[in-house]
């Protein structure tokens, strides 16, 4: 495994990431860091993200902090998390002053629904490419997929509130993993 040399290599490198993505940095996030920069494995990146999404805030903002935390601590934790937000809060704010003026035109609306669009199928592009890292779960393959369309069906047809369902599908997902590693 690879190392960041340095904070500012370290800052470089989320910055980068957080430039190539638009909601939808996770995808981006797990090419570059695992398999670019390797300075995770897939497994690593999996429980690293894992842990970053029980924590308040945006998963990959947690996981920058996590992974700055790894190897330069407090000061890697900084790096990383500027790294991830300078960038972007220029150019969203930038963005913000343009859209106050183009709100009206639709092709400015339909380009946001395009967007949307593409972040989704991101977010299952990333999901895909992680599948082999689920061999080594506690839950194993079969489970954590059942689980996962089990999350689909409640939150996208049957409508209930994600945090009954993170509830729910959390609680018996470690408690399945606690009985498995006991």
């Amino acid at each position: 495994m690879n190392r960041p040399e340095s904070l500012a290599q370290l800052f470089v490198a989320f910055s980068r990431l957080a430039l190539q993505g638009f909601g939808g940095v996770l995808a981006v996030a797990q090419r570059e860091l695992v398999e670019r920069l390797q300075w995770m494995s897939k497994e690593e990146f999996v429980e690293t993200l894992a842990i970053a999404q029980v924590l308040p805030g945006p998963n990959v903002v947690n996981l920058s902090m996590m992974i700055g935390d790894r190897f330069f601590g407090l000061r890697g934790a900084i790096a990383a998390l500027a790294g991830m937000l300078v960038a972007p809060a220029i150019i969203v704010l930038a963005l913000a002053a343009a859209y106050g003026e183009l709100a009206r035109h639709p092709v400015a609306v339909d380009a946001l629904r395009g967007m949307g669009a593409v972040s989704a199928g991101l977010i299952l592009a990333t999901g895909i490419k992680l599948l082999p890292a689920l061999k080594k779960s506690p839950l194993g393959r079969p489970l954590a997929l059942a689980m996962s369309l089990l999350a689909f069906v409640l939150i996208a047809l049957l409508r209930w509130p994600l945090v009954y369902v993170l509830a729910l599908l959390g609680g018996c997902g470690m408690a399945v993993a606690w009985w498995k590693l006991k």
